[in-house]
């Protein structure tokens, strides 16, 4: 099953090969000759690699045609493909959407999904020793240091004229400006608009500025890119604008932006950083410029004119019916109806008047669905409107806002969605539509003095669930991982939340973190580097809560030798009082004239629950698995000394459909006895291990990840809380195709196979550490990932139906997904 790469324009390499000939989509039929044929289209679905067996895939994508010299017709241009084997595992690794292939060696079978994607009648197969696909890549471009070795000469005197050169600008005052000139300018705003969608492609933003001159110049700024517009937080911010344009406009000077174009903005502040805010990769700013925005900043301070306090206010000092601007956090949001989204936001403050409380479901919510009683009491709702709306979807959790010219509005009625339940009364926070008194929603820097303030207050509120206990007891890991996390000492870890996401608790890097506190959550921000084990169905294990031993799932081949032992070792023996026993001959041609023996409890056949719960002596594990699709519960059991025993432990001692259930040797403590259903709703694992004697061991899952961020690597554990950060039980992923898929999806999109690190996601993740004892007695300290939620994109709608999961796998076979 050949997988070849192409790369354009080149010569060499693998090459298609001659007597292989193009045939169009469209043509292909039930009597076409597919024999020698080759299809070529653009891969624009690419479904997940699905594993049927441990090295047996299989993976279905969607090619186009798009050129049309071969088609016979318009319909018909794209088709599913199936590939199979070690081709679906090498194309899910290197091809990409929209990457441009050949398939070659295909078959052709009948498309069930026909109706539903209305793509070609029939599917492509790839499979067996004949399928191949070709890729086609971009020819890489020149190496850049042979490129830098052939123009040095040419470009090293341009190189030294440049180091020299320093760009001079001149700065025309406000007062000088005369009609038709492109010029320089700083200014102190004195009136701003956020930018708004202009009738054209561009956004435009309006700001008034002045200087020492006193004129007030009206400045129109279109740009397409948002980033590119001026980043204005209050009046007397000090703007600089090179290449704008003056000109007459209702008779008066305005100024509007030439190509060329850029600006940059600092704080008025007398006395604050001399920090510009820019989306320019370089900008000229000397000496003569700190020197201009310092004597705007103290010029401007003298100005009546200008607010001796900001114009934003806490939320302890908001009335009814005001208008007023806002600095705060946001914690989540959700969209109300396809004209409103919900805010959720804080400034640490408590409002004086009664706030609106709005109900939204938590599947539609971003972020955190509830907070604790106190925190809920000073959490403000805002509702946003018309133009406002893409900005707000584009808001990230935890960010820093000032939402400018906030309506304070009594009652419910504005409101979508909500009822007259709702008291009249009740304080709603209002961001209408338009941009009237510069009214919007702006992200402020995490150097602004106002977020610092921010900050400080924020911190001085109390964590949420802060005396809820985290046990991460676990000494066995010792005997997984060389580095186990260990006990925590019996201490109780807290923190304020339970998702990844929350904004409540401080970030920190990684090389802080390995500086703090041990017994403590702590939140940072880092990219998943590499991750332990790769093959997935490692990390299913079983766990002992009682004395905290950690095993390894029993290998198939194990459980079935002990099976087979037991069914060969059959000798006759007395049924219990409490069973009826029956006994029979199997027909399997492997194994004539074995018996099976079949024990059903008395009391579950008077209460009608015959199939409630069954013993099973004398079966193979296939067998096993067979019967336990038609009962609910099914005991194997053997005969030792013409008594009835369990099996050995190392096998299951409970088969629940898929499921199958182990019990600790350790802690067990076996024993056959009646298994009284009195008070019993339902008989599940639980029931029948207490019944029996056994220690129910856990299944969970257990991984190693290597964190990093800028500042440091770390490598910490994934157990107590994996399968909250999955959002799959370990109990599915061990019985469930599609929960290993998930799994699997999501490792592969947090850390992609052979890609960059610039490919990996940035992770808000909760972390604690503690400290144990390695093998030779000495402290080390060790991580675990907890309260951690992966917030998992929408699934997008697709017109192709992945194929079919298969069977669900033994627990020893391996995890997969793509993503």
């Amino acid at each position: 099953m050949p997988f070849h790469v192409l790369l354009e324009g080149m010569g060499t390499g693998p090459q298609i090969p001659a007597h292989l000939t193009r045939i169009s989509i469209s043509l292909i039929t039930t009597s076409t000759d597919l024999t020698n044929k080759v299809v070529k289209g653009k891969v624009v679905q690419k479904g997940p690699l699905v594993s049927l067996a441990p090295d047996n895939f299989i993976l279905k994508t969607v090619i186009q045609e798009e050129d049309s010299e071969l088609n016979a017709s318009s319909q018909n241009l794209s088709i599913n493909v199936v590939l199979f084997g070690e081709l679906a595992k090498n194309f899910s690794q290197g091809v990409n959407q929209e990457d441009m292939v050949v398939a070659a060696g295909f078959t052709m079978s009948k498309s069930p999904t026909v109706r539903k994607d209305n793509l070609h009648p029939f599917n492509l197969l790839l499979s067996g020793d004949d399928a191949c696909i070709y890729v086609f890549r971009p020819k890489p471009p020149p190496d850049d240091r042979s490129l830098l070795a052939n123009r040095r000469s040419s470009t090293l005197s341009a190189e030294v004229s440049r180091k020299t050169k320093v760009p001079k600008y001149t700065y025309v005052r406000l007062g000088d400006l005369t009609a038709g000139s492109v010029v320089n300018v700083y200014g102190v705003v004195v009136f701003f608009k956020q930018p708004f969608k202009s009738r054209g492609t561009d956004s435009c933003s309006i700001l008034k500025i002045t200087d020492q001159s006193n004129q007030n110049i009206t400045c129109s700024i279109f740009c397409e890119k948002l980033e590119d517009h001026p980043k204005i937080f209050q009046i007397g911010d000090i703007v600089r604008m090179h290449r704008v344009k003056a000109q007459f406009f209702k008779d008066s000077i305005s100024l509007v932006n030439t190509f060329g174009f850029s600006v940059v903005t600092f704080d008025g502040t007398v006395g604050g950083a001399m920090e510009p805010r820019t989306s320019s990769r370089s900008f000229h700013f000397n000496q003569e410029d700190r020197q201009t925005v310092e004597e705007l900043r103290s010029w401007a301070s003298s100005q009546a004119l200008f607010p001796t306090v900001s114009a934003a206010i806490h939320l302890s000092a908001v009335q009814p019916k005001s208008y007023f601007d806002l600095n705060c956090q946001l914690l989540a949001k959700a969209p109300i109806d396809s004209t409103c989204i919900l805010l959720r936001v804080w400034d640490g403050t408590r409002c004086p008047h009664t706030l609106l409380k709005v109900n939204v479901e938590p599947n539609v919510t971003e972020g955190p669905s509830s907070f604790s009683k106190e925190k809920e009491n000073i959490i403000a709702n805002v509702f946003v409107y018309d133009n406002h709306l893409d900005c707000a979807r584009k808001l990230k959790l935890g960010s820093f806002l000032r939402i400018y010219n906030l309506r304070a509005n009594p009652g419910h009625s504005n409101v979508p969605g909500l009822t007259s339940s709702h008291s009249v009364d009740h304080l709603a926070f209002h961001l209408h539509g338009g941009t009237s008194y510069g009214r919007g929603i702006q992200v402020l820097p995490e150097d602004s003095l106002d977020v610092q303030e921010l900050k400080r207050v924020l911190e001085a509120f109390p964590h949420d669930d802060m005396n809820e206990p985290f046990d991460l007891n676990d000494s066995a890991l010792l005997e997984v991982w060389s580095t186990p996390p260990e006990l925590l000492d019996g201490k109780a870890v807290k923190s304020s939340t339970e998702r990844g996401d929350s904004p409540d608790m401080p970030l920190m890097t990684l090389s802080e973190l390995k500086q703090c506190e041990l017994s403590r959550v702590h939140h940072v921000r880092a990219q998943l580097r590499s991750y332990e084990p790769r093959r997935l169905h490692q990390a299913l294990k079983l766990y002992c809560s009682k004395c905290t031993s950690m095993q390894e799932i029993p290998d198939e081949e194990l459980v079935a030798g002990i099976f087979s032992e037991a069914s060969s070792d059959y000798e006759p023996c007395n049924a219990p009082p409490w069973a009826l026993l029956s006994a029979f001959l199997t027909d399997s041609p492997v194994s004539p004239d074995r018996a099976l023996t079949l024990l059903l409890p008395r009391q579950l056949m008077s209460d009608v629950k015959t199939k409630g719960l069954i013993f099973l002596m004398g079966t193979t594990l296939e067998e096993t698995y067979r019967l336990a699709a038609s009962y609910q519960n099914i005991v194997p059991v053997r005969s030792s000394g013409r008594e009835i025993t369990l099996l050995d432990l190392s096998a299951p001692f409970l088969f629940r459909g898929r499921k199958r259930h182990y019990g600790c040797k350790q802690c067990s403590e076996t024993v056959l006895r009646d298994p009284s259903a009195e008070g019993v709703k339902v008989i599940d694992e639980k029931v029948v291990a207490e019944v029996l004697g056994v220690q129910l061991l856990q299944c969970v899952l257990l991984m190693k990840l290597e964190l990093q961020d800028a500042t440091d690597t770390l490598e910490v554990f994934l157990w107590t809380h994996a399968e909250s950060f999955f959002g799959v039980s370990a109990e599915d992923a061990a019985a469930n195709q599609e929960a290993q898929n998930s799994i699997r999806q999501t490792m592969e999109s947090l850390c992609p196979p052979g890609g960059s690190m610039d490919q990996h996601p940035w992770l808000d993740l909760f972390l604690t550490a503690y400290q144990t004892k390695d093998d030779v007695g000495q402290n080390q300290t060790c991580y675990q990932i907890c309260q951690t939620t992966l917030i998992k994109p929408p699934p997008q709608n697709r017109t192709p139906t992945p194929p079919e999961p298969p069977p669900p796998p033994s627990p020893g076979s391996e995890i997969t997904s793509a993503g």
